[in-house]
Parts: structure tokens; sequence; C-alpha cells
């Protein structure tokens, strides 16, 4: 059985690229709250900036995560690769 994380990971690596964007969204919005024509709105633009800097932080080591994994499985492929690619007497001696 695959490790929860590995399968949100590996299945699922379309939803940190969404949180990234929602967050990139609202990021967005919050800087515009902090012009002068928005100054009632400062508090609210500050916890939008927050909120919107974790989810970008949260979209990205998501997306880490995904490139890191396949790096390996690619890895793993390699090396499987280059084994049967061996002569029967390398096999052998190994």
């Amino acid at each position: 059985m695959q490790h929860p994380i590995k399968t949100l990971v590996q299945e699922f690596g379309w939803v940190h690229t969404g949180i990234g964007l929602i967050g990139n969204a609202t990021f967005l919005a919050g800087s515009v709250f902090f012009l002068p024509a928005f100054e009632p709105w400062k508090t609210f633009g500050v916890w939008l900036f927050i909120v919107g800097a974790g989810l970008m932080l949260v979209g990205s080591l998501g997306d880490l995560m995904v490139k890191v994994y396949e790096a390996r499985a690619r890895a793993r492929r390699k090396t499987r690769q280059d084994d049967e690619r061996r002569r029967p007497e390398e096999r052998a001696a190994a």
C-alpha cells in the first residue's frame, strides 16, 4: 500500500498547481488593498497577502515533491534498464 502523501503527490499533482494559482490571485488581491484608494481595507489586504503567500508556498512545495518523486522514479528505471543490459557474464560476476 502506498503512503497517502506519495499518492497525493503522484496522482493529484494538479492540486498543487491549483493551490498555487489561488495563492497567486489572493496575493494579488491583497496587494491591491494596499493602494491609497483602499485605505479602509488595508488590514483585510494584509490577511489576503499572508494567506496568498502561504498558498503559494504550499503549491510550490507540492510541485517540488512531484519533481523529486519523478526524478527518483526515472533514476530507478534507468538503473533497472542498465542492469538488464549487462551481459550475462557480468551479471554472474556481480
